[in-house]
């Protein structure tokens, strides 16, 4: 059972938050152990199995960049992160620039942080955090809708432009946390936000 078949919802991108919120409350009642501790062993055991699955669900679909993952795995017939077919990459220019950045920051690091160079990383970092949000945005308005309305023949290219838009998140994600390292400011971003290097 996929998780949106969890909430009885079609495979789609568009969700109403609010009615999964709903739907979330009323399935964990159900499920709640505590409402099953009087009954067989198995049928306990099953109570916990379906309540962890409802967590899981919930905590993916609700997260518009988590529920893309999450699609992009099942259309691959994945049910992990792992063994992608084909592994997605950002583009050669967004490539070539991060390694720019990666290499005047090795060279900054080596040679200390003086207050200009703290200034240009700083402003190195504001800048793909600004990219980052406009990836995300692409990603879950104008493609997701695209998605939710294309015919089955146009899906295998949506598929390719997820992948290359999560994998360019990525790569932006973890510069931003390098240079935030760097820095010695602030928490790790990977706290917060799930990605993956590729």
């Amino acid at each position: 059972m996929s998780y949106f078949e969890v909430f009885g919802l079609p495979r789609r991108l568009g969700i109403d938050v609010a009615e999964l919120q709903r739907q979330f409350y009323e399935l964990s009642r159900r499920y709640h152990p505590d409402f099953h501790a009087g009954a067989p062993p198995d049928e306990q055991a099953s109570a916990l199995d379906a309540s962890a699955r409802l967590n899981a669900a919930y905590r993916t679909l609700r997260d518009p960049v988590a529920r893309i993952e999450y699609l992009v795995r099942l259309e691959e017939g994945r049910e992990t992160k792992e063994g992608a077919a084909v592994k997605a990459q950002a583009s050669p220019a967004l490539l070539e620039e991060m390694f720019e950045i990666q290499e005047a920051l090795a060279q900054a690091k080596a040679g200390g942080l003086d207050d200009g160079t703290r200034a240009t990383l700083r402003t190195q970092r504001e800048r793909l955090g600004a990219r980052r949000q406009e990836e995300e945005a692409r990603l879950t308005g104008p493609l997701s809708a695209a998605w939710d309305r294309a015919p089955a023949e146009e899906r295998p290219k949506l598929l390719a432009a997820f992948k290359e838009g999560l994998a360019t998140r990525a790569y932006l994600l973890t510069v931003i946390d390098d240079l935030t390292g760097a820095l010695g400011e602030g928490e790790d971003t990977r706290s917060h936000v799930a990605h993956h290097r590729h």
